[in-house]
């Protein structure tokens, strides 16, 4: 099939052909084209005159398998000086494309895909989903597949941008490697929507439940140093529920990750870290400090509510201020989302003042 892909393909194609210097580098290596998540591009060449002449190249035939959730990220280097754009479709395709003519330098299928046998859900087949990251230095890609098999299980992948190829000491095996307090991972109720993020050499992966809020499942981070997989930490919401759900996913000031959680279940009026922008310290490592996390203070009836706030949420971190927004989803599970600002002081990280708008 021909999904949406090649249109992002053939721009993108025909800008970095028309307004760059030959021995310039253009990459795109994750969600938004930054931690900040701001989505800003800045190139000094590309001038209100030169955006004239940018257009659909014609040329460009991107054919791939699968349907694509994940945003596509644009690489340049590598063998041949040939600049190539990611994807990850849902059948557990990673493709590497000729960025000028859209032709294949390769693809691999990391599993099948699953196709049935989850207690909820709305998406099938269900493979990679969340936007993959780049770690240029290394010339390694990271993303998250949910794989079929007698156990349906999340892995965590690491292969060579250049080629596909998996990384010596990948893929991890979320179920067996990610525990929080007790608390054990279950893929067959959690979904990987959201971005991942990779700070200070550490992979975050985020995860939120499926459509139809089934099972006890939680907002996880799962963390893996990129040069070290067998040394997994991760971090969950106490609460059942808290799911990230955006796809943002992990943003972060280079230091510091956040993200926002969706609504929780059963929690007897006990906060536990549903609705809120939680602030987490390299590992993932949460405080439970209310220095660390903003909930409003209605987050319980929000709970209760359809829709929930943050259930939709995409977090962008951005200096000095360090403004947190969000907006809807094209996952979105809810029927009415509400727009979220909340400002953080760099001087005073308590001083979070929430402004909430509906979306019309």
């Amino acid at each position: 099939m021909k999904p949406l892909i090649p249109v992002f393909s053939l721009v993108v194609a025909s800008l970095w052909g028309l307004v760059c210097p030959i021995d310039a580098q253009v990459n795109v290596t994750q969600e938004h084209n930054h931690l900040s998540r701001d989505g800003l591009y800045i190139d000094s060449a590309f001038t209100r005159s030169a955006a004239v002449y940018v257009k659909r190249n014609l040329n460009f035939n991107g054919t791939i398998s699968g349907n694509v959730y994940a945003q596509p990220l644009y690489v340049e280097g590598g063998p041949g000086g040939r600049a190539k754009v990611i994807v990850a479709t849902e059948s557990n395709y990673i493709y590497a494309l000729d960025a000028v003519t859209g032709t294949v330098i390769w693809r691999r299928n990391v599993g099948a895909p699953v196709t049935s046998g989850l207690p909820c859900g709305n998406i099938s087949p269900l493979g990679i989903k969340g936007t993959p990251v780049v770690h240029l230095a290394s010339r390694s890609l990271f993303f998250d597949a949910m794989i079929n098999g007698a156990i349906k299980k999340h892995f965590i992948f690491s292969s060579n941008v250049d080629t596909g190829t998996t990384s010596a000491g990948w893929p991890v095996d979320v179920n067996a490697t990610a525990r929080y307090n007790g608390t054990t991972f279950t893929s067959s109720i959690q979904n990987q929507r959201a971005a991942l993020g990779l700070v200070n050499g550490v992979v975050y992966v985020p995860y939120s439940g499926h459509f139809g809020d089934c099972g006890t499942y939680h907002g996880w981070v799962v963390g893996v140093p990129i040069n070290n997989p067998s040394r997994v930490t991760a971090w969950a919401p106490s609460a059942i529920g808290g799911g990230i759900w955006g796809h943002g996913g992990v943003a972060s000031d280079g230091t510091n990750m956040f993200v926002i959680t969706g609504n929780t279940f059963n929690t007897g009026g006990h906060w536990g870290g549903g609705e809120a922008i939680i602030r987490l310290r390299t590992g993932p490592v949460f405080s439970g400090s209310p220095i660390d996390y903003w909930a409003p203070t209605n987050w319980l009836s929000l709970d209760a509510e359809t829709p929930t706030w943050a259930g939709a949420a995409q977090c962008s971190s951005m200096s000095p201020a360090r403004h947190l927004r969000s907006w809807r989803s094209p996952w979105e599970k809810t029927a009415k989302p509400i727009y979220v600002t909340v400002i953080i002081s760099a001087v005073s990280p308590r001083r979070w003042r929430p402004r909430m708008l509906p979306i019309t």
